[in-house]
């Protein structure tokens, strides 16, 4: 049995030799996509958007980053015959320009006081700059990269209990 340590790894591995997001077609979620993790309908939070575009041109949009995480933590529960090794793409919307960005580059701020669709969320920003000047901005708590986030980030954002 593979211990924590190793699924890291290779969840690291994996998400980060998918292609670019930057060259690619990002499809926008219609009225009808529900968002897997939490059912609610997506394009009603089109600052919010979120995307796992899959080579076969099948994508899975979500109502944030918090829930894309959920599901990219958790993919055998929430991915149903799906696997890491055929997501193309991930996308987030950035906070401040508002378009898709590559989600494995971004900068995620957590603890502000700006609230996403589901509460307490992970703030996606282009540049540590901008990350820098929006926790300034919005008494965020601390900056994490892609690779950063897992699981207890994500509890303690649903629980709001940030460090």
């Amino acid at each position: 049995m593979l211990n924590k340590c190793m699924l890291y790894i290779i969840f690291l591995v994996i998400f980060t030799t998918t292609v670019s997001s930057a060259s690619q077609n990002i499809p926008e979620p219609t009225p009808s996509d529900t968002c897997p993790v939490c059912g609610m309908f997506v394009a009603h939070y089109p600052n919010w958007i979120a995307t796992v575009l899959y080579q076969d041109g099948e994508s899975h949009h979500f109502d944030g980053p918090k829930d894309l995480f959920t599901y990219l933590l958790d993919m055998k529960k929430w991915a149903q015959g799906r696997n890491a090794e055929t997501i193309q793409s991930i996308t987030v919307k950035e906070y401040y320009g508002l378009k898709q960005i590559d989600a494995r580059t971004a900068y995620y701020v957590i603890g502000s006081d700006v609230l996403g669709p589901m509460g307490h969320e992970l703030i996606p920003l282009a540049a540590l700059e901008d990350a820098e000047v929006f926790m300034r901005d919005h008494q965020g708590k601390k900056i994490y990269r892609f690779s950063d986030i897992d699981k207890k980030i994500l509890t303690t954002l649903n629980s709001g209990t940030f460090k």
